[in-house]
């Protein structure tokens, strides 16, 4: 039966925009290996599965700093996704009076810290100017002494558009910018560095093909308020937070099980089972259905590795819905926790079904996946 050969033969789970999946079989030996083999605490005692511990996390940060282009690993802080690490930033600045100049795709990472301190009167939120597909324009930024600080969520996460970060950053001169990269970091590249980029925020769930709960936070040398305050295993002799990184802003026990869990993700990457001219062909193809419209960047330039659909003749949900039931075929529905971009776009409030495939999708797995859309499609 056809319904059994999509369920069963195929790998239908397209939701990695929510968190990627499959992970390398590595990851889970590794967080089972410190649990119930090495254990021991991170930065806070001398003896060797201590010392074991602390060895593996600062590995872990040079290699999230050699990711970012950064030439400093003190300078990569492990949060417990991107989420917390944007809070860091938009609450750690002193940003009062300030206007905040966003994307027009920010998710709600961004949105909702943002909403607080507007409406405690703390500062004015304005958009960069766009495309219909709310791809920042650089030619047309102007920014004014009131700046106090630019986000920019590298890779949509509702239609997979991609921004000129590196443009943007050239416009914005000495100001301040944020840049998201939960959906963007393991699939596009990202110098910190060259790029003169002051803050990036990202997870390790996703691109990286990590845990659940893990994240961190690039500080390019500005100042900010650590968040959180507590223990850091350094200068306990004071009150007060240490002043060096990355102690200033880790209070508190970190994710160790995690962490060696985002090790063996980022030593154990697989060989991507498509070529990018795959996917892009797929949303080629799916452009081509009747009754469908795909949700993607205008240029294939720009276009990151998802997108999103919706149908003339039904709702999201029972799209989504048909494509689970039928084909066993698992994707994201709604506003996908970022109706700015969907505002932007044109699709609030019904939202669209999201397509994020994974790195070891084939193909075969898109010809499945087109296969049940065009089903779908033809009103089967």
């Amino acid at each position: 039966m056809e319904q059994d050969y999509f369920r069963h033969e195929v790998n239908g789970y397209f939701d990695c925009g929510a968190t990627s999946f499959p992970k390398p079989a590595q990851v889970a030996l590794e967080i089972t290996r410190y649990l119930n083999e090495v254990g021991g605490p991170y930065g806070r005692s001398f003896y060797g599965r201590a010392l074991t511990v602390s060895g593996v996390i600062e590995e872990t940060r040079s290699l999230l700093a050699g990711l970012l282009g950064a030439k400093h690993p003190e300078r990569i802080i492990f949060t417990h996704n991107a989420t917390h690490a944007v809070n860091i930033v938009v609450k750690g600045l002193a940003l009062k009076g300030k206007e905040v100049w966003i994307s027009p795709l920010e998710h709600n990472a961004v949105a909702r810290p943002l909403r607080r301190l507007k409406q405690d009167g703390q500062i004015r939120v304005r958009f960069l100017p766009s495309a219909a597909d709310g791809r920042v324009e650089p030619e047309r930024l102007l920014f004014s002494e009131r700046t106090g600080l630019i986000i920019v969520n590298h890779q949509s996460n509702v239609n997979g558009v991609i921004q000129p970060i590196r443009e943007i950053k050239k416009k914005a001169g000495p100001l301040p910018v944020l840049v998201d990269a939960a959906q963007s970091l393991g699939h596009q590249t990202i110098n910190a560095t060259d790029w003169g980029i002051d803050f990036v925020a990202f997870t390790g769930h996703k691109g990286l093909l990590g845990p659940t709960g893990t994240g961190g936070l690039y500080l390019g040398g500005r100042h900010l308020n650590p968040l959180i305050e507590g223990g850091t295993g350094s200068r306990s002799e004071s009150s007060a937070m240490p002043g060096f990184l990355p102690d200033r802003f880790e209070a508190g026990t970190p994710n160790i099980a995690g962490i060696y869990g985002l090790r063996a993700a980022l030593l154990h990457r697989p060989v991507p089972a498509h070529t990018r001219e795959d996917f892009l062909g797929l949303i080629r193809a799916v452009r081509r259905l009747p009754g469908l419209m795909v949700h993607a960047a205008r240029a294939e330039e720009h276009q990151g590795e998802l997108f999103s659909i919706t149908s003339g003749g039904m709702d999201s949900s029972t799209l989504g819905l048909r494509l689970y039931e039928d084909y066993g075929i698992e994707t994201r529905l709604g506003l996908h926790c970022a109706p700015l971009a969907h505002r932007r776009i044109g699709t609030f409030p019904a939202g669209t079904v999201r397509i994020s495939p994974s790195v070891y999708h084939s193909p075969r797995d898109f010809a499945v996946l087109h296969a049940a859309l065009t089903g779908i499609s033809a009103g089967a």
